[in-house]
């Protein structure tokens, strides 16, 4: 075993595939969840030190642009123009989107009288200072460029998805203005403080629970070039990048090693082509994986001992090289988790990752 380690030492050393002292430990959740762990370990009680969190810090620029416009109580609107709202859906609250700015677009013209955000929106004079306030305690995150999930939320799911095949063009001059603001604005904020952030976030939601939304010829002819021009905006950098991916994305995955990510999340491995130890013994090499516990099934409404043996199953074979595995839940811990199956995932996690 390597001798005790901060957080910030065991995350990158598991994305170098170095040895830790334990397996890193992170957290997604949803807000209800939140407040039942406050609710359990006190108001005042630190979650993260309790359960063993190693996680990431983050740190990002100051908006500074065009003031959003109102909106009712209970909805949202970002600097895309993006609207939200909130719904109940009896387990969770979700908030989503009802307005999609784009959705009128239909041809390159149309593209014109939508006011693309710029990187001037932003102030990023006060990064490197807020990099430095954090300290080396934790890996520090920056930055997200998710493409095709941008061109989703502008467009809409259905025209999104038929964009490509009915209209390349006008769906390629879209894509260029998103991925040049995501380019212009990553690259401010990598001048600003890269050389104290440790990971970006170069990713996508390609998979559906049974496999692939999109066919790999559209990924590799739309979408690939672009991300490809942000890992390299990262590697010059020297910045690691973090691909999330939901589903049955196992096609996906050659392509995105041959790109140069270093860590895949979430690791549903109970969708089609993602089976752990093959994942493993295929990518491991090259890649850290990053999530994996159940959560659909296991994690809401499975025993304690359940969870306990699905956090080992995960170790014994993503951990299988002593390395390169960050345990999370596979996507947020929902509202209907029990308190008690949270605890049990931590402690099992950092009991047994010790070994």
């Amino acid at each position: 075993m390597a001798p005790a380690m901060t957080s910030c030492e065991r995350v990158l050393a598991a994305i170098n595939h170095e040895s830790y002292d334990r397996v890193p430990l992170d957290i997604w959740a949803t807000p209800e969840v939140w407040v039942k762990l406050r609710d359990h370990f006190g108001p005042d009680a630190d979650i993260g030190k309790a359960l063993h969190i190693d996680g990431f810090a983050g740190i990002g620029p100051r908006y500074i642009g065009p003031p959003a416009a109102p909106v009712p109580d209970g909805e949202s609107v970002d600097f895309w123009g993006i609207r939200r709202r909130n719904i109940d859906y009896g387990t969770g609250v979700y908030s989503e989107i009802y307005h999609w700015p784009l959705a009128f677009a239909k041809t390159i013209d149309d593209l014109d009288r939508y006011q693309w955000p710029s990187a001037d929106w932003f102030d990023y004079s006060q990064m490197e200072a807020d990099a430095k306030a954090l300290g080396r305690e934790k890996a520090i995150q920056c930055g997200y460029m998710a493409i095709f999930y941008h061109h989703n939320m502008l467009r809409g799911l259905e025209a999104s998805l038929v964009d490509p095949l009915l209209e390349p063009e006008f769906t390629k001059e879209l894509l260029r203005r998103l991925g040049e603001f995501f380019y212009q604005h990553h690259l401010r904020m990598f001048e600003a403080a890269g050389r104290h952030i440790d990971v970006c976030q170069v990713t996508d939601d390609f998979g559906t629970q049974t496999g692939p939304m999109i066919g790999m010829g559209v990924f590799r002819e739309f979408y690939r070039p672009h991300m490809q021009r942000f890992i390299d905006l990262c590697r010059s950098f020297d910045i690691k990048v973090m691909h999330h991916d939901d589903g049955g994305i196992r096609p996906f995955i050659p392509d995105l090693v041959e790109m140069g990510i270093d860590i895949l999340n979430p690791i549903q491995w109970k969708c089609p082509g993602m089976d752990r130890e093959e994942l493993k013994r295929e990518f491991g090499g090259k890649l850290c994986f990053h999530g994996g516990v159940e959560n659909q099934e296991i994690l809401p409404f499975g025993t304690e001992e359940d969870v306990r043996a699905e956090v080992r199953r995960n170790i014994d074979l993503l951990a299988s090289d002593g390395t390169g595995y960050i345990l999370c839940s596979c996507h947020c811990i929902q509202p209907v988790t029990p308190v008690g199956n949270i605890i049990a995932m931590y402690d099992e996690a950092w009991k047994y990752g010790k070994r």
